[in-house]
């Protein structure tokens, strides 16, 4: 008898679409500092890259685009 993957109990799915595949997240205020260094060829090539929120943090369904921030918290629990 063939054994069925167990089911993911805290799959993030949107209530409004069913989609549980692609979000995206929008966040305000953000600063940005990134490092450069230039190559010998005048190009410029990315050494290190930050980012600082200073902004509510908002999350939306990548399929039908409604807001979903209220489900944000269990969202970045399951970032890896």
């Amino acid at each position: 008898m063939p054994l069925r993957p167990p089911k993911v109990v805290n799959l993030l799915k949107c209530p409004y679409c069913g989609n549980e595949k692609s979000f995206f997240e929008i966040t305000d205020d953000v600063i940005t500092t990134t490092h450069y260094i230039q190559n010998k060829d005048g190009s410029f090539t990315i050494e290190e890259k930050s980012s600082q929120s200073l902004g509510d943090v908002k999350l939306f369904c990548g399929n039908c685009e409604e807001d979903l921030s209220s489900f944000y918290q269990r969202f970045s629990e399951m970032i890896f």
